[in-house]
């Protein structure tokens, strides 16, 4: 018996490295050697092994990204490093002052900038301790947020144990993210089911993430870009952009798509780079940030009570969609208020915002089917429908 288990822990060892080989190369790289079929052979012969030499089982295990049990409430994880968010504008000229301003604040020097996406997706914190994963959470009020540990194990993508020699403290931050084919996908199961559908992939990873039962996270196509850090020890980077190598010789996923610049016309000319190729990536982007590339001169740049001075979001024209009414339904309520439901079709549901009636009514139906809700009141009508992402 001895002899079959010595012989089960080092198989099991030998498919464990095998299996997170495959999952770098088909997360990361996008470069997948082997098919589905036999990646799930694989995956079923670790998972038999383990449940017959149940003592091998180790919490970081691939078969351990299925989830464990629900929660019954999310605990609060205080951040070593606050979370705040940055200031954002639709302007190129609000950016060109944005870059006046921090030359202003340090003047007669160069000051480079990192252009990169802005991720549409779910502000969250990964910490790692000595390379192991050690909690996770979410954003919430930029101090304190929720402990999505479980839910952010179940992602392929997100290393239990970073590659290669770790740092002591290394907190990973970024956007997790439904991918386009898999919003779709997930959609359609939902409505085959007859639940409500999402809104959008932002909506639909928000709420896999929150979700107090990590078996749902686990089935849903999540994923995650790594683009900056928190509280940290032992990492010897200096500017920003040495980060992005850093995360990939970790086994961190992260951007591929990024430029440094040092003037105003250099930033609006990859910001407009980045605009003509954004619709090609698995994930769902809404503008692109800027920020500061040298540590040392964020420190001198400082913050303001909500965003940092070194950093700025700039967004993109809200897309559109052409939607075409079908029918619309009224319907008069006890208080002989009349609330009407508005039939649309839409070729790009994913790209469209569910309004509430403002009477408060319940006739509300899931945006992705090309509803809306619309309300009446004497002689004038409002119909609320957005094909903007939200």
């Amino acid at each position: 018996m001895a002899k079959d288990e010595a012989q089960a822990a080092k198989r099991i060892a030998q498919l464990r490295d095998e299996i997170r080989k495959h999952d770098r190369r088909y997360y990361e790289e996008a470069a997948p050697t082997i098919s589905d079929r036999e990646y799930d052979r694989l995956y079923k012969e670790l998972v038999d092994l383990e449940a017959k030499f149940s003592d091998l089982v180790t919490p970081d295990s691939p078969t351990q990204r299925v989830g464990g049990k629900p929660l019954q409430a999310f605990a609060q994880i205080q951040h070593r490093v606050p979370m705040l968010s940055l200031d954002n504008t639709y302007s190129e000229d609000e950016v060109a002052n944005f870059y006046k301003r921090i030359t202003r604040l340090l003047p007669n020097e160069k000051i480079p900038v990192v252009i990169e996406p802005k991720v549409d997706g779910v502000a969250v914190s990964v910490m790692y301790e000595t390379g192991r994963l050690k909690y996770a959470a979410t954003r919430g009020d930029g101090l304190v947020g929720d402990d999505i540990t479980q839910n952010i194990k179940t992602i392929r993508s997100v290393p239990h144990q970073l590659r290669g020699a770790a740092p002591k403290l290394f907190e990973v931050r970024g956007e997790a993210y439904l991918d386009r084919d898999g919003f779709k996908k997930l959609n359609k199961e939902r409505e085959a089911a007859g639940l409500p559908l999402f809104a959008n992939p932002r909506n639909a990873a928000a709420g896999s993430l929150k979700h107090l039962d990590p078996k749902i996270a686990a089935q849903r196509p999540l994923g995650i870009v790594f683009y900056g850090t928190g509280a940290t020890e032992g990492v010897d980077v200096d500017l920003h952009s040495e980060v992005f190598p850093l995360f990939k010789r970790l086994g961190l996923p992260t951007h591929e798509n990024w430029w440094l610049a040092d003037s105003i016309e250099k930033i609006l000319d990859a910001i407009r780079k980045l605009d003509r190729i954004r619709h090609d990536f698995p994930y769902e982007t809404d503008g692109a940030v800027i920020k500061v590339d040298a540590l040392e001169q964020r420190e001198r740049l400082g913050f303001t009570a909500k965003s940092p001075r070194w950093a700025i979001a700039y967004k993109y024209a809200a897309e559109r969609v052409e939607t075409k009414l079908l029918d619309i339904k009224v319907q008069v309520g006890r208080t002989k208020r009349s609330c009407s439901t508005s039939k649309f079709k839409s070729d790009e549901p994913g790209f469209s915002r569910q309004w509430p009636c403002s009477n408060r009514c319940s006739s509300v139906a899931a945006p992705s089917r090309g509803r809306r809700c619309t309300m009446r009141t004497r002689s004038s009508a409002r119909t609320f429908a957005s094909a903007t992402p939200s």
